[in-house]
């Protein structure tokens, strides 16, 4: 079971390593978007942001605290789910576009919830450089 816990931590990152390049390498274009929905020193914020991610994505990976690196993803999809994706200011098929992206922020928040729960308790898999830091 180790080693399956070690692919689901790879492919539960896989789209927060990919924001995190987007972020990192994208930031003008991506400031834009961050300004437009009000966001304080938005090139800063996008570039904060995907150091964030690559951080928690391969702490993750790694099993370096695995159950801190899962907890560190929640704010970030909260954040992200009800400041950019405000599906009930929108119409038509901009609305349903946001809906979608806030209910994956959600059920990826969950998701990460749920490796936190897995890694925080007593029989937390194994494949980690450095164990849980709560127990």
């Amino acid at each position: 079971m180790d080693v399956v816990a070690l692919i689901a931590r790879i492919v539960f990152t896989t789209i927060f390593l990919g924001a995190a390049v987007g972020h990192l390498s994208s930031a003008d274009a991506m400031a834009g978007y961050a300004a437009s929905k009000r966001l304080p020193q938005p090139k800063l914020a996008v570039q904060v942001s995907g150091a964030y991610l690559l951080i928690a994505s391969a702490m993750l990976i790694l099993g370096v605290w695995p159950d801190l690196a899962a907890l560190a993803f929640i704010p970030f999809l909260l954040i992200t789910a009800f400041v950019f994706h405000d599906f009930w200011t929108q119409q038509g098929e901009a609305r349903q576009m946001e809906m979608i992206q806030f209910n994956k922020d959600l059920s990826l928040a969950g998701g990460a919830l749920a490796l936190f729960a897995l890694y925080a308790s007593d029989h937390h898999p194994g494949l980690n450089i450095v164990g849980p830091l709560f127990t």
